[in-house]
């Protein structure tokens, strides 16, 4: 089935969530992704699903509801902003390994990867574990890069949680348990948003998994 992906414009009142995906049911849509965009005067609710049929009399169903001041077509999340890297840590050392991984991000998107770069600077080992956490539920992120001087108890153990659902996980060489717990320990942090970036483009001839548990 192929994936659509259909923006849905409602007026901000209960119930338009349940309508609109109802239709998406009715017509045998696999949602796979959903986010509600809550603006000044109305609601955007952005649907990717896979459809087994065509996507224009879903769109013209949509645009019958009560409440629904237009629905379209739009460009999946995947081909604008594809795969996601995630750093954090602290300042200094997240900037660092942004400009490695932006560099060579830069690299493989003109060669038609779409590979974006978050971050967000953090301290502090509640805060951190709970980051860690809350980073499996992202869309599209592929990669973790913890960037600090010192990491580890309970950010440790949530590194361990994250990779057990799939999510690669990168750490600078510091002090703490967090390096023993990640896929790969980086020294240099430039190095290391270079390195992510390989990790996950398809354009780069690179396998983690050879490396893991390595120290650079």
């Amino acid at each position: 089935m192929a994936t659509r992906a259909i923006s849905v414009t409602v007026e901000d009142r209960p119930g338009m969530l349940f309508k609109t995906t109802q239709v998406l049911t009715e017509n045998e849509a696999d949602i796979r992704y959903v986010d509600i965009l809550h603006r000044p005067t109305h609601t955007e609710i952005f649907f990717e699903c896979e459809l087994p049929n065509a996507v224009e009399p879903v769109i013209e169903r949509l645009r019958s509801i009560d409440g629904v001041t237009n629905a379209a077509s739009a460009p999946s999340m995947s081909l604008i902003y594809g795969k996601r890297i995630v750093i954090m840590g602290g300042g200094a050392q997240v900037g660092q390994v942004a400009l490695g991984a932006i560099a060579e991000a830069d690299r493989h998107n003109i060669r038609g990867e779409r590979i974006s770069v978050d971050t967000i600077p953090l301290v502090g080992e509640p805060e951190l574990a709970a980051a860690v956490r809350a980073v499996v539920r992202l869309p599209r992120v592929r990669l973790l890069v913890l960037a600090g001087s010192l990491m580890g108890g309970d950010i440790a153990t949530a590194i361990e949680e994250v990779r057990a659902e799939g999510l690669i996980v990168i750490s600078l060489n510091m002090a703490g348990s967090v390096p023993d717990a990640a896929d790969l320990v980086v020294s240099d942090p430039v190095q290391a948003g270079v390195m992510a970036v390989m990790a996950i483009a398809d354009t780069a001839k690179f396998d983690i998994l050879r490396q893991q548990k390595r120290r650079y």
